[in-house]
């Protein structure tokens, strides 16, 4: 008996007494760090007899990450404290004054909810506000979807578009075209929003691949190169695609090229997945930036579609999502929702409700909703004038290469097409902060930094080759 309470062996002879000789220290430690008492004679009292010292933490092992990029960029350009610094990096609108944006129907919601008297603080459902989630997806598909009309459409809210995307991806990952998909193709576009290729790893897929996207030559799409790799796809592959504002390049298919792409996805078998966080925001026109994800459905295919209300409402930190299924049928849909159900309950269990109020309140209210839309008209125009004023301004300098890629894309992004060295360049020299593929955040640029960022970029072209 007295040997099976003592976990440890025999004592070791003098000869083979030696650290690589005893046990492993940290499953010992482990457990005398969360309260359980020592055993007399046990492992501590070795190790101290032996000299030895104990391990610092459980988590000593434990390596230093990397941090994400975009937000490290963010707190150097902080920390600098050269006058003329600018931020072209973060993905978040400003003002011609670089200053956030509360959007005036938000303050008029916030309001409005506050003097309510009537609402509370209990739990939403798992799958969200109700009134919420219909109108997010009914702004996705528009008012005469005949998905909506044919009731084969549901939707789950969620932390942000990430939240709506892992959701997605965890239910594609556990049961798309059968169980246990991990091996099943994801294609994501080339280049992507990085965080696509972490969260479908992060859901248990295996082979994430890319697809063709990006001309670097031409500086847009090369639509040859992507409808070349549908072809070659896995029938039933997923394809992740962005309905609008492609991030980072700021370049769209065109209507006539979207037709292309659904028809090679239709005869291929594979499944689109839709990341929409910039309807509206985009065009200013939230019926053009979701023209594609409409006509989709018209052609009868069953989707996902990831919507984020940060850029379109300005509500960053309220993380307000919505995932919208469309299937064949409204009997498919209840059984796809009863396993979002399951999946949401072991992420976040109920979604907060103060952002989904916001835009509920928003897009049910036909004053409020046009208002908001007044408000995104506002913010896209400005986009859409700095876009102009810079294009403008590189031209007007004599800056080697071909500018109108600028004016062309779309959002708040722009695929400048400089090279990392000229990037840090900038960074280092001038001060301007941007990402080393050289996207900027068009919402980064003032009437009153126009001058200096684009005299930086035409000394950064002509000086770094």
């Amino acid at each position: 008996m007295a040997d099976r309470d003592n976990p440890l062996p025999p004592k070791p002879s003098a000869q083979r007494l030696g650290r690589e000789k005893l046990p492993p220290p940290v499953k010992d430690f482990r457990i005398d760090a969360f309260g359980a008492q020592p055993r007399t004679g046990g492992f501590r009292a070795l190790v101290a007899a032996l000299g030895l010292a104990m391990p610092s933490s459980i988590f000593a092992d434990v390596p230093q990450a990397q941090p994400v990029l975009v937000f490290k960029l963010t707190a150097d350009f902080r920390e600098d404290p050269d006058p003329r610094k600018v931020n072209l990096g973060v993905g978040a609108y400003r003002t011609d004054d670089c200053q956030p944006w509360v959007l005036p129907v938000v303050r008029k919601v916030e309001h409005q909810i506050a003097r309510n008297d009537a609402l509370n603080h209990e739990y939403l459902p798992i799958l969200g506000l109700p009134e919420f989630r219909s109108n997010a997806s009914r702004i996705a598909l528009g008012d005469d979807s005949p998905a909506i009309k044919e009731k084969r459409i549901g939707s789950v809210q969620s932390l942000g578009g990430t939240g709506a995307l892992r959701v997605g991806a965890e239910f594609l990952r556990k049961w798309y075209n059968g169980t246990n998909n991990a091996a099943t193709p994801v294609y994501v576009s080339s280049p992507t929003w990085e965080n696509h290729n972490g969260v479908f790893g992060a859901a248990g897929f295996t082979d994430i691949r890319t697809y063709h996207y990006w001309d670097a030559a031409k500086r847009g799409l090369d639509l040859q190169g992507l409808l070349q790799d549908m072809e070659n796809a896995p029938e039933f592959s997923i394809f992740v695609l962005h309905a609008c504002a492609h991030n980072p390049t700021g370049t769209d298919p065109t209507p006539e090229q979207w037709e292309k792409i659904a028809s090679v996805m239709k005869r291929r078998f594979l499944f689109p997945f839709f990341d929409s966080a910039y309807q509206g925001f985009a065009s200013g026109d939230l019926d053009r930036d979701a023209w594609a994800v409409r006509y989709f459905v018209s052609e009868g295919f069953e989707l996902f579609c990831a919507q984020s209300f940060s850029k379109n409402f300005g509500l960053y930190n309220e993380r307000v999502g919505n995932l919208t299924v469309v299937g064949k049928d409204g009997d498919n849909v209840l059984r796809v929702l009863s396993q979002m159900e399951k999946i949401v309950r072991v992420l976040w269990s109920n979604p907060p409700a103060q952002g989904a109020r916001i835009v509920a309140t928003t897009l049910s209210s036909p004053e409020h909703f046009t208002m908001w839309k007044e408000n995104v008209k506002t913010m896209a125009d400005r986009i859409l004038l700095m876009r102009a004023e810079l294009r403008s301004r590189l031209e007007a300098l004599g800056t080697p290469g071909t500018w109108n890629h600028i004016t062309e894309q779309i959002g708040m992004f722009s695929f400048t097409g400089l090279t990392a060295k000229q990037v840090e360049y900038l960074i280092n020299e001038k001060h301007i902060y941007l990402l080393p593929s050289g996207r900027i955040n068009m919402c980064g640029l003032t009437t009153k930094n126009l001058d200096y960022v684009a005299a930086s970029i035409y000394e950064a072209v002509t000086k770094i080759q």
